[in-house]
């Protein structure tokens, strides 16, 4: 029960955290735009991510990677952090959350 406990509490931590980055040209954060296709923790906390960018051409990727490895290897129990860039499926904006959309002006 413990360990479902820590598991919960770190994958929420890194939600939060994914929940606060933003993309540096876009006022709204990777995750409403719908840059994160998966999080998955694993028993050794281990993390994988797999996002992808809102063009595979963004002038922003480098930084926009950096700052979520950063960030997310910063959480206190991430193991290790395998964070893996596709574009498959590619990103569209049916992908963004509403409050996103709504910021944008799309709804």
């Amino acid at each position: 029960m413990e360990e479902d406990k820590e598991y919960l509490q770190l994958e929420t931590e890194i939600f939060r955290v994914l929940k606060n980055i933003y993309d540096p040209e876009i006022p709204v954060s990777i995750y409403d735009l719908g840059l994160i296709y998966e999080v998955d923790v694993d028993e050794k906390q281990k993390v994988k991510i797999i996002m992808t960018l809102t063009a595979p051409n963004c002038p922003m990727a480098g930084d926009l990677i950096k700052e979520v490895r950063e960030k997310v290897e910063e959480i206190e129990g991430v193991k290790e952090l395998k964070l893996n860039l596709v574009f498959d499926p590619p990103w569209d904006k049916s992908m963004m959350s509403d409050e996103a959309r709504l910021e944008m002006g799309f709804m």
